[in-house]
Formats: C-alpha cells, sequence, structure tokens
C-alpha cells in the first residue's frame, strides 16, 4: 500500500487498533466538579476524539503507579473504589475519588546540565543492507574509542528498520534498508562534534552504499525525578488579568 494523499480517504484495511474520528480537531478534556469530589467529564460538542468509560479508566491509570496511594501536593489521592457511569454523549461521571494525608514531601523534577550528545547517521539499502551498517557501526565505535577516548558506555548503537525499537532483542538482519544511527555522550561541544563527523567519513573509509548521511550536536538538559522536604520549596502566587 502506498503513501495516501492529504485528504484522501483511508482504506478499511489499514491497520489502526484504536479507530477514533477526528484526530485532527481532537476536543480536550474538562471537568465541571461538585462540592463533594465527584465530576462529570465532557469536551466541546463537535470536536474529534471520543470521551467513554474506558477512555477514562485508561487516563485514570496513566502513569500513576499505585492508584490507592498517588502522590500530590495536597493530598494522597486512593482511586481505588472510583467508578465511571456514562451520562451522555461524551459525558462521563466520575465518583469514589478518596484521599489521606498530604505527603511529607513533594514530588519534584530537577533539570541539570547532562553534557553533549553528538549523533551521527547513514542509510544502507539493498542486498546485505544490515551486515553493512553492522561493519560501519564497529568502525565509527571503534574510532571513537581508540582516537577519540570515549567509553563504550557512553556510546549507543541503533539500526533503525532492522529492529532499533526492540533495543537489540529482535532483529531483522534481512532488512533491505537499514539507518545507522550512532550516538555519543561527551563532556563538551568540540567532543562530542567528532561522531557526526566519523560517521560522515563512512563516505570513504566504510562500506559501499552508505547514503544520506547526517550529524548533530546538543547540550543535554537531563531530568531526574525525587521527593524533597516541604520547607525547601516556597510557593509564591500571581494573579494576572487581562484588561481589555
Amino acid at each position: 500500500m502506498g503513501p495516501v494523499p492529504l485528504g484522501a480517504q483511508r482504506s478499511p484495511a489499514t491497520p489502526i487498533t484504536k479507530p477514533v474520528k477526528g484526530m485532527a480537531t481532537l476536543g480536550f478534556p474538562f471537568a465541571d466538579v461538585r462540592a463533594d469530589g465527584s465530576a462529570t467529564f465532557g469536551k466541546l460538542d463537535g470536536s474529534g476524539g471520543i470521551l467513554t468509560e474506558r477512555t477514562c479508566a485508561e487516563q485514570l491509570l496513566y502513569e500513576v503507579g499505585d492508584p490507592t496511594a498517588y502522590l500530590t501536593p495536597d493530598v494522597t489521592a486512593d482511586f481505588g473504589d472510583v467508578a465511571f457511569d456514562s451520562v451522555g454523549t461524551d459525558r462521563v461521571e466520575i465518583t469514589g475519588a478518596n484521599g489521606r494525608e498530604r505527603p511529607r514531601e513533594l514530588k519534584v523534577t530537577l533539570g541539570f546540565r547532562g553534557g553533549w550528545l553528538g549523533e551521527g547517521q547513514i542509510s544502507y539499502a539493498g542486498p546485505r543492507a544490515h551486515p553493512r551498517a553492522q561493519l560501519a557501526a564497529e568502525i565509527v565505535v571503534e574510532r571513537l574509542v581508540d582516537v577519540h577516548g570515549f567509553a563504550e558506555d557512553d556510546i549507543t548503537v541503533e539500526f533503525i528498520g532492522a529492529g532499533a525499537s526492540f533495543r537489540g532483542l529482535a532483529l531483522d538482519t534481512d532488512a533491505r534498508e537499514v539507518r545507522l544511527r550512532v550516538t555519543g555522550r561527551a563532556s563538551s561541544a568540540e567532543q562530542c562534534d567528532v561522531v557526526g563527523w566519523e560517521v560522515e567519513s563512512l563516505y570513504t573509509n566504510g562500506p559501499a552504499g552508505g547514503g544520506g548521511a547526517r550529524r548533530s550536536s546538543t547540550e543535554v538538559l537531563a531530568i531526574r525525578s525525587c521527593s524533597i522536604p516541604r520547607d525547601l520549596v516556597a510557593t509564591d502566587v500571581h494573579l494576572m488579568e487581562a484588561h481589555r
């Protein structure tokens, strides 16, 4: 099946596990919350997407961890007895949420400078595309370690199109098109630049048939999630009003 032109109708045979209409005009949900803690979820009439008991339950459990002890700044929420009830098209009522004493610490996400990341990509197509990409990766990794002083643990190799999404657990060694992606972490912009240069130099010192080489380097903003004592966090609220 070839590319679907913009505006064209998709074939019924197109594999979609969750058929949802109007994905390009999604209506994002809102909640009408009552004083007793119950609420009704809805979205704007005529907007795309769906809002049902099942979609609400799916979202409730997304990245929650323990649904009976979900930590928020004001309460330890307990979703164990939550019930959803459809009360109309794209309208769902929720009841049963409860809570306990607020956590003694606050969840925070800390951002910090995590060094630099250099990247190089190149494609191989046709017979033995994957073995050629493997040879190219071996050349680049060896040079990054022996010539430029990278640690092997700071280098990542991916074979896009041959199973990169499976993190090496499954590889399609007969893939007819493979894009090699090599990344390397470094402490300086100058050092990370060499990753892309080494990949691009495969044109002359690597397997035949490589093409479409690209390189880039960027500073890494790393994040870590943790908990910290409340007294370390100073809160301040600013109310801004718009005047016509």
